[in-house]
Parts: structure tokens; sequence; C-alpha cells
């Protein structure tokens, strides 16, 4: 009886919409004014200590197991307790003594085959025809997700300001279509590197079939690996899973890689002020490895690499519309994902789809593209920002 009392007060005090709760003893109880937007049913009792302690995990855990069933939008609920200051689910200290984590290259081979290698198959479920997996550019309200994401690749070469015939390194580089891009409309010498052997395979592949051979060439490589020198390097959602330790190393990478008058468009997940740090959910059963570092440190390891800034755009809200428009093509396919991979799966990633969602929404994470130049003088860049206009016929090739 205390226990629930305790539970009572909690989450009292976790959320700023009205919510429904029914307990495990079938009582329900309406926490905030108005009708329920959302309901939760604890099918079992879970452990104070247990909930208090790891709060996204045990919950998560809950859910994946239908311990707790939500009704009504997970994005919402979340993002409602990001909003509330003494949330017990977003203001818990255990999120910042995480145990350390290995970042070797064998544990982040590890890592990255254990979330991309699940399979083309079950991206190709909910991702747009490009097979892309980072936070779109919605230029026009009615962009679809693909033109979006072909908006962002274009985004991100025009800001680079790229001469044909000139080499450029994409460090993580997923499907490919960044490479296929710099390629057939920049004119550019691109090469990737991954560490999964689906995005090995695949790109190679689309190397073949679009007649790219000696214009673009992939690695199965760890970014530590990778010699010789680049006009250009991007690199699009892949500092947050280097590891906290080896950021410094990470952006020291992109300097020693770039010509002296070379320019790098790095592109990542970050915080403007906290950052999210580790997520014991995520680390257990999305991605891990992963760490979200703040601007403040991704600003202090570029200039002790000695790179320039040149151009600093906050993309916050691109991906939000992005993660919602990759939730609703996933719950189209949801009892696709059921058959296939099971149903805790598919909760699993449902839950994280939509959590994510709200932790954009609410200004929890945002994400960062950073225009950095090797010297000072010389950059190649124009004096205005106007260059960096995208649109989806400019070709420079």
């Amino acid at each position: 009886m205390l226990e629930k009392t305790v539970y009572s007060q909690l989450i009292s005090r976790a959320f700023d919409i009205p919510v429904s709760v029914t307990y495990w003893d079938g009582k329900t109880e309406v926490y905030g004014d108005g009708e329920p937007v959302v309901k939760i049913k604890f099918n079992q009792q879970i452990p104070l200590k247990e909930m208090t302690n790891q709060p996204t995990l045990v919950l998560g855990e809950a859910y994946m197991k239908k311990d707790i069933e939500i009704e009504g939008s997970i994005q919402e609920l979340v993002a409602s307790a990001y909003r509330t200051t003494d949330s017990f689910l977003t203001n818990n200290p255990f999120l910042k003594h995480l145990p350390k984590i290995s970042h070797s290259e064998k544990a982040s081979q590890k890592d990255v085959q254990s979330h991309y290698d699940i399979g083309n198959d079950f991206y190709e479920m909910w991702l747009d025809p490009t097979l892309t997996y980072s936070c779109a550019y919605f230029i026009n309200a009615d962009d679809t997700l693909e033109q979006a994401q072909l908006n962002k690749d274009r985004h991100i070469l025009d800001k680079l300001n790229p001469e044909a015939g000139k080499r450029l390194l994409d460090i993580g580089s997923g499907w490919g279509t960044l490479l296929f891009m710099a390629a057939e409309e920049y004119g550019l010498t691109a090469t990737g590197v991954t560490l999964s052997q689906e995005q090995y395979d695949y790109t190679q592949d689309q190397i073949q079939k679009r007649g790219l051979v000696g214009q673009v060439d992939v690695q199965l490589l760890d970014y530590r690996e990778v010699r010789g020198e680049f006009d250009y390097i991007t690199s699009v959602g892949m500092f947050e899973h280097v590891g906290k330790e080896n950021l410094e190393m990470y952006f020291q990478k992109v300097a020693d890689l770039l010509t002296p008058d070379g320019r790098a468009l790095i592109h990542g997940i970050t915080g403007q002020h906290d950052g999210a740090g580790e997520d014991p959910f995520i680390e257990k059963y999305i991605f891990p490895g992963g760490y979200i570092p703040n601007v403040a440190e991704n600003l202090n390891h570029i200039m002790d690499a000695k790179l320039q800034f040149s151009d600093i755009e906050p993309l916050r809200r691109h991906y939000q519309k992005t993660l919602e428009l990759w939730t609703a093509n996933y719950h189209a396919v949801m009892e696709r994902v059921i058959a296939k991979y099971g149903e805790e799966f598919a909760r699993m990633w449902d839950l994280y789809l939509q959590a994510c969602a709200a932790s954009f929404e609410s200004g929890n994470i945002d994400v960062m593209q950073y225009l950095l130049t090797k010297q000072p003088s010389s950059t190649g860049l124009p004096m205005t920002r106007d260059y960096m206009a995208t649109t989806d016929t400019k070709i420079k090739a």
C-alpha cells in the first residue's frame, strides 16, 4: 500500500498533461486537469527501487514485455515528462553516472554491427527509398521524406562549395546516398567508410549498378584506420557513436585527413545544454556505445584540433519531423515487423522512435551541422551564406 502511494506521488509530478493510470490492482487514478490525453496501464507491479534508479531502462523493458501498456501518443507522453522539471523520468542522477563503455576498434565494430546489421530488410520497411538513417532537411512543408533526405545531402555538399574533380571522404557513409550524389551531381571522387557489413555490401552493389566504379569507393574500415588526404570530409550521424573518450581523437582525425585548404561538414546529434549523455535503455537495446555530447564539448575538441569554424546550424525541428515520419512509416508496417522479429522487438523500436521524437521536440537534444576549415585564409568559401541555399535542381558537375 505504501509503495503504491509513492508511485502515485511520483507519477502525479511526472507530466504536465492529464494522464490516467490504471494500477496493477485494477484501480484507476487521473492526474492533471481535464480529459486524459494518454492512458497508462500497469499489468504488473514494478519494484519501486528499480523504477526510480533506472526509469528509462526499467519502464522501457516493461513496455516491451507488455507489463505496461500505453494508449495514446508515446511521443506526447515523453515530451511532457521533459517539460516537467522535477519528473523522475528525466531528472535522474543515475543517467550521469553510467559505467564506462569501451570504444576500442573491436568494440566499436561490434556496436555498429549490432545496430545496422539487423538487416537491410528491416530498414527498407520504414526508411525512405534512399535508406538514409539520419536527420532530413525540409525546405518545403510538403517535402516527402525522400525529398527531404536528398535536400539534406545537397545542403551538406553545397555548404562545402566543392569543385568537381576533387576528393571527398564520408566518415560513417551509411547506405551511400551522399557518396552517390557527390559523384553524380557534384563531380567528386568519393570514398566512404563504414563498419556495417550490410551497408558495405549494399553500397558496393549500388556502385556497380550506377556505373560509379573508379569514382566512388567504400571501405569496411574504422575511421581511425583511414589514411590519405582529402579536399572535403563529411560525417553524418557519426560523432555520437565514437564515445566520450574518443571525441578529441575523432575531430583530430578529421583535421589530419584534410588537405591544408580542406573543408569539413560534420553533422550529428548534440545537446545545447547538458547533452543527453548515455541512456541505459538505448545503450542496452538500440545502440550500444552511444554518447551524445553537448555543444561545448564538441567546440572545445574542434578548437583543440586547430580547425576553424565557418558556420554552425541547428536542425532540431527537422529531426523531430524526420522521426515523426519514420514513426508513421513504422506503424504502417508494424505487423510485418512483429511477424519477422517478434513483438518485443517491434515494441522496443516503436518506443525508441517516439521517445527520440519527443527528445528533439522538447529540446533535450539537438542536431548540429559544423562547417569547418583547416586554415583561416584561403578557405574557398564565399563571403556570405547565400551560396548555401539548397534547391532540388542544383547540379554543379
